[in-house]
């Protein structure tokens, strides 16, 4: 009964037995889902390292082993460890004069053969764009209208559109990644101009949870600085 003497009627919507147990369900495949996922992905990705590092090994070193448990083949991850060590002595290695020169040697021989000097020439301009520390590339997420005036997507910035393309183009722009969901590895290179985009302060790895979960994962907004 209210002050102005109306009758209210408060109505309690009681849960079933089996409405609790789906959404406990759905709340379990919440929680276990992401982690598991991450488990299986991390597990195939260290076998898969694993063996074919072995199989790269001399036979002999097979039976090596520690209070007679082989080392190779069954302890996880030892093999990932014995080819870190491996890609970081070849560092070493190539950071010397001779290393140099077997390099600079061996890129001859590539870039004489037809199909592998393409293969070989991209790969080598991707990572040393992505690996070099003073490279801008993936470290800007921005808003862009694609395909569309009016729709918008994620995208990243990789860098400033340079040589033929920018030469033809009679403003200048930079060059952005946008990925397709939920597969970011694939997706459209565009060439904006830069006052066609939209800045955000969210991380390259916020956006790529974003793109990848289809828009469920968003990331809190970044508070505006007073």
């Amino acid at each position: 009964m209210t002050q102005d003497g109306s009758d209210t009627t408060i109505s309690v919507q009681k849960v079933s037995f089996l409405g609790k147990l789906r959404s406990w369900f759905f709340t379990g495949l919440l929680v276990t889902a992401p982690v598991l996922l991450t488990l299986y992905i991390t597990w195939l990705v260290v076998d898969v390292l694993d063996s074919q590092v072995v199989n790269l090994l001399p036979a002999s070193w097979h039976e090596f082993s520690v209070l007679n448990v082989p080392i190779f083949g069954q302890i996880p991850g030892f093999g990932l460890l014995i080819g870190v060590i491996i890609i970081t002595l070849i560092g070493a290695v190539a950071a010397g004069f001779l290393g140099r020169w077997i390099i600079k040697l061996g890129e001859k021989v590539l870039n004489k053969m037809p199909v592998v000097r393409s293969i070989y020439s991209a790969f080598k301009q991707i990572l040393e764009t992505v690996l070099a520390s003073q490279s801008d590339a993936f470290r800007d997420v921005v808003l862009v209208q694609y395909p569309r005036e009016g729709l918008w997507v994620i995208g990243f910035v990789t860098g400033v559109t340079k040589g033929e393309v920018q030469d033809s183009i009679p403003i200048t722009t930079v060059n952005v990644f946008v990925p397709t969901t939920p597969n970011p590895t694939s997706g459209f290179l565009l060439f904006c101009p830069k006052d066609d985009l939209i800045y955000l302060k969210m991380t390259v790895e916020q956006a790529l949870k974003l793109v990848v979960s289809g828009g469920i994962v968003t990331p809190e907004t970044v508070p505006a600085k007073a």
